[in-house]
Formats: structure tokens, sequence, C-alpha cells
């Protein structure tokens, strides 16, 4: 008994024999069991299996492995085999030096520019910061580069939003302004009439006028003049059909001052859509994003949004530029990518980059 036990033993223990076809026929079973597992896709093998499948082929013959490889199945023969013959062409006819042909990318300054106005201001869009960058570098940048950039390399800090917008209207004639007339409330939530004129032509804003609640002909007439002081006034001024500006007293201060007053189409704000969309900048860009005291501390800081929309501020329907700049005033030279510098305007609410 000692004798055979021995036998056994070396038979198991040596190469082939008893060994090679329990360990052959273990495996085979196991693959079975694994492939009628019931799943949609390629079973999953289990640490156990792993285990199992690892000691066997220890035990197995290196040259018997491949022929008793049964969990591969038709569809896995066929993925590799179109995944060869594709590296087969690729090694046969691809180029050595893989570089994609074509224009190249924008330059690491001219991302790191776009990238600061963003973070310096995150409520401008892709149009106006393409636009920005045009009028302050001299670098001619679509709009879709712009968006590109910001899609790879901009990620937004916590409560950032970055609403934004195309204007995309026509000039008019000159001589032609428009105002209109919006209602604010203070910081003691005591409400504030502001009149806002704006030159068509330029689409400057040719001054504010503010004045506390209940107001009539008069108070309009004095809102009216304290906005445009020491300005030329225009042949035509065009007004919606708001009661504010039928009274006796309104007429007669044109008629004095030899303006054309034209009236919008009744109930169609979409007829008045020059100052209306001016005053919907006003409110989304800045009142929405500042407290104020009283009607004094409220013109003054309308007067610092005045000075900034109409000098730094570029427009789409200006072809990019300012309105101070569309309205024959001089352009700022031009900054270089690499080395430029900030102005902060309206109390650092908004950002330009201008040439060091």
């Amino acid at each position: 008994m000692v004798a055979h036990l021995l036998t056994t033993l070396a038979k198991l223990m040596g190469p082939g024999g008893v060994r090679a076809v329990a360990a052959e026929s273990l495996m085979l079973k196991h693959q079975m069991l694994i492939l009628n597992r019931s799943r949609k896709r390629a079973p999953k093998l289990t640490p156990r299996d792993r285990l199992l499948l690892g000691l066997g082929a220890f035990l197995l013959n290196p040259k018997r492995i491949p022929k008793i490889a049964a969990g591969v199945k038709t569809s896995t023969l066929l993925r590799c085999h179109r995944a060869l013959t594709k590296l087969k062409y690729d090694l046969l006819f691809s180029p050595r030096r893989r570089s994609r042909p074509g224009p190249k990318g924008p330059s690491k300054e001219l991302i790191a520019a776009v990238l600061e106005i963003k973070r310096h201001n995150p409520r401008f869009g892709c149009p106006r910061i393409a636009q920005q960058i045009a009028f302050t570098f001299g670098v001619e940048i679509n709009k879709d580069m712009v968006r590109r950039i910001l899609a790879q390399c901009y990620r937004p800090e916590r409560g950032e939003r970055g609403p934004s917008w195309l204007s995309d209207i026509g000039k008019v004639k000159d001589q032609l302004w428009s105002l209109d007339l919006f209602r604010c409330e203070s910081i003691l939530l005591k409400s504030h009439w502001v009149m806002v004129v704006m030159d068509l032509f330029t689409r400057r804003i040719v001054g504010f006028a503010v004045e506390p609640a209940d107001i009539d002909g008069v108070s309009v007439c004095r809102m009216f003049n304290h906005a445009t002081a020491a300005q030329s006034l225009p042949r035509y001024l065009s007004s919606d059909n708001d009661p504010l500006f039928c009274f006796h007293r309104w007429r007669a201060n044109l008629r004095i001052l030899q303006i054309e007053q034209v009236e919008t189409v009744p109930f169609a704000p979409c007829s008045h859509p020059f100052v209306e969309r001016l005053i919907g900048t006003i409110r989304r860009e800045y009142l929405d994003w500042i407290l104020f005291w009283n009607r004094g501390d409220l013109e003054r800081k309308l007067g610092c949004f005045r000075d900034y929309y109409n000098g730094t501020r570029v427009h789409a329907s200006l072809g990019g530029k300012p309105p101070a700049v569309a309205a024959g005033g001089p352009s700022p030279p031009y900054a270089r990518l690499d080395y430029f510098s900030w102005i902060s305007h309206c109390q650092g609410l908004f950002q330009s980059p201008v040439a060091a």
C-alpha cells in the first residue's frame, strides 16, 4: 500500500499523466459553469473563478492551454480580428509622424487672456469676450473659438453666473434719441423713477435723471432737462405711449426745444427695442448687483455706469466698439497678450484689460 501510494503521488506530481487530465477536466467544467451564467454581456469572473483557473493553468502543459480555452466566444474572435486588421493597415499606411493637419490652435497668451477676462467678468458672453479681445489687443478672434477655449479650460467657481446675449440690431439715422422710464427700489424700499436717454445712432447713454415716486408732467420735464444738460439736442425724440408723456407741460417743453416726438405703436414693446434693451442691460448687469440709499447715491452710481458704458463696454451692433469710439472718439492703443493690466469700473464691478 505504501508503494502504491508513492507511485500514485509520483504520477500526480510528475508532468502530464493523471494530474494533467484531472486539471483539464476541472477547468473545462468550470468554464462551462461560467458561460452558463445568466448575463446579457460577458460573464464576470469572481475571485474564486480566477483562483481555480490560475491553479489549473499551473498543473497543465502550456501547449494544452490554448486548446481548452472554451471561454472564448465567436463575437470575441471577430472583434479581435477586426482590431488586428485595423492595426495592420494603420502600421502599413499611416504616416510615422502623427500630426493633425490644418491650422494650429490659439496661443497660450490668447487662452490666458480669454480666461482672465471671463474670471474678472463672469457675466460676459462669448461674443462680448471676442469683441473685447479684438478691441484691446487687436487680435481677431471668433466667438466659437472663445466658446471652445472656455469649454476646455474654464472652470467657474461656485455661485458664478455668466448669462450672455448678442445684440444683432442695425444702425439708425443720426439725430434721433430715445427715452424711457423705469422704477427701482432703494435699500430702504423707497421707489425712485429713473429716466434714461440714449442716442440711437451711437448707442450712447446721453444721461440719467432720478426723481422720487409720484411724478407728473413738471417732474418729467425737469428730468429730461437734467438728463440732457450741456448736450446738443436732437431733432427727433422717440418714446412710448406712457401716460406721463401725454401731459400738456411735456408737449409744450418739446415744442420750445424744437424737438419732434415720435411715438411707438401702442401695446407693442418690440417697436421700442433699443432703449428697452438698454434698461434690461442696466438692470441685469448693474442695478441687480448693487444697493443704493437715496436719490443722490443712485445718481452717482448711474453716472459711473454711464462712463463705463460709453467709454469701455463693447457692443455687437457697433462692430465690437464702445459708443465713444463709434461716435468718432480716439481708440485706445492695443495691448500685448503677454503684458497688460486691468482697470476697474463702477467700484470694481466691471474690469477691462488695457495696455500696460
